[in-house]
């Protein structure tokens, strides 16, 4: 017999940010800020905090906070700022990961237009979150 010890508690889909539940375009705004996070990290090894507050041009409270991993309050633009003081060219790569479902923009357009006529003002991410919700409800069913 099984020791329910063993029994997982959660299957992966294989991508942490999606067994999270964050959108496609949450994810890949993600990957994308960790990616460059780990550019800078590299490229900073070289320095010390006093050298990169003058490379970055911030305080020592904000290089540490860099070093330290806090960067959920940066966005990508500072991190992109503090890589091209550092000497990073930041390339990115773009491909078709999935193809885009007609259903779903059209879902979105119904979604944004009922919203405006019970007179909500929604912005785009609001409608994609609505969305995810609802696809994340269809699939536990």
């Amino acid at each position: 017999m099984k020791n329910k010890a063993n029994k997982p508690t959660h299957i992966s889909r294989g991508n942490v940010l999606d067994d999270l539940g964050f959108s496609p375009e949450q994810a890949a705004a993600l990957k994308f800020k960790a990616q460059l996070y780990q550019a800078i990290l590299k490229s900073s090894q070289k320095y010390s905090q006093k050298e990169l507050q003058a490379i970055l041009g911030e305080p020592q409270p904000r290089v540490s906070e860099l070093l330290n991993g806090k960067i959920a309050n940066k966005s990508i633009d500072k991190l992109l700022h503090y890589a091209g003081r550092l000497g990073i060219e930041a390339k990115a790569k773009f491909v078709q990961a999935r193809n885009v479902n007609r259903r779903d923009i059209n879902s979105k357009i119904e979604e944004g237009y009922r919203a405006a006529q019970r007179g909500e003002l929604i912005d785009a991410d609001e409608v994609r979150s609505r969305i995810a919700q609802r696809k994340r409800a269809a699939l536990s069913r």
